[in-house]
């Protein structure tokens, strides 16, 4: 506990060394310039993902007195599990930042799309959140599920590898994953310095909208019959 904040940047400092030990130095044929920021701009993303979609699904059972007692929208509570998690983000963002530019990739006018993409993924995990929250009040195992999802996703999110290897047939479904989307579109910003492409944007936000009025509306379905799970 004495280490404070630095422990939010622990996590990501050491997978991406990791990461990089091994495609540098167990594959030496990796010519992607500046690999571990390169891991970066997919860890910081992945690691908020997983954590706020964690804590969300788990949120209204490790509440349960509150929701019990207290008179407050019970979609609050995932929602909030989510938002909560936004300050490791904004401290691995900062890290992210920092790496960027001391790997000579200088602040460019297209770090103005930053916020929108860092926001729409909040967006989705907070759809996530609600539709996931609400089923494992009713089935408890489902924290489990998201547990093997996201160890799924570490395989099937472009983290460690480039976009371009990625065969034609899969591409259009990486880019309909906000999280893979995401992982693109910073590269884009920080590392390219190009604007992230429209249809890009434009599937990012359709996913994530999607994704949020479905939790609303899977949420709003099931809370009548919390009460008597809890």
């Amino acid at each position: 506990m004495s280490l404070g904040v630095f422990w939010c940047l622990l996590n990501p400092l050491v997978m991406m060394g990791a990461l990089t030990f091994v495609f540098t130095k167990i594959f030496p044929d990796n010519t992607t310039p500046g690999f571990p920021v390169f891991v970066l701009c997919g860890l910081v993303p992945f690691n908020f993902f997983t954590l706020a979609w964690a804590t969300g699904t788990s949120s209204l059972t490790e509440n349960t007195s509150i929701i019990k007692r207290v008179p407050v929208p019970r979609e609050m509570i995932p929602i909030a599990a989510v938002l909560g998690n936004c300050l490791h983000l904004l401290i691995q963002i900062t890290l992210l930042l920092v790496l960027v530019l001391a790997f000579g990739n200088p602040v460019n006018r297209h770090w103005v799309w930053l916020p929108m993409v860092w926001g729409l993924e909040i967006i989705f995990v907070c759809g996530l959140a609600l539709i996931f929250s609400a089923i494992n009040i009713f089935v408890r195992d489902v924290r489990y599920l998201v547990e093997s999802c996201n160890t799924l996703l570490f395989w099937v999110v472009p983290i460690f590898y480039s976009f371009s290897i990625i065969p034609q047939q899969y591409r259009e479904i990486y880019q309909f994953n906000p999280v893979s989307a995401l992982v693109l579109a910073l590269r884009n910003i920080l590392l390219d310095a190009v604007a992230p492409p429209t249809s890009l944007l434009m599937k990012l936000s359709a996913s994530s909208l999607i994704v949020l009025a479905l939790g609303f509306l899977v949420f709003g379905k099931l809370k009548r019959k919390f009460y008597d799970y809890l």
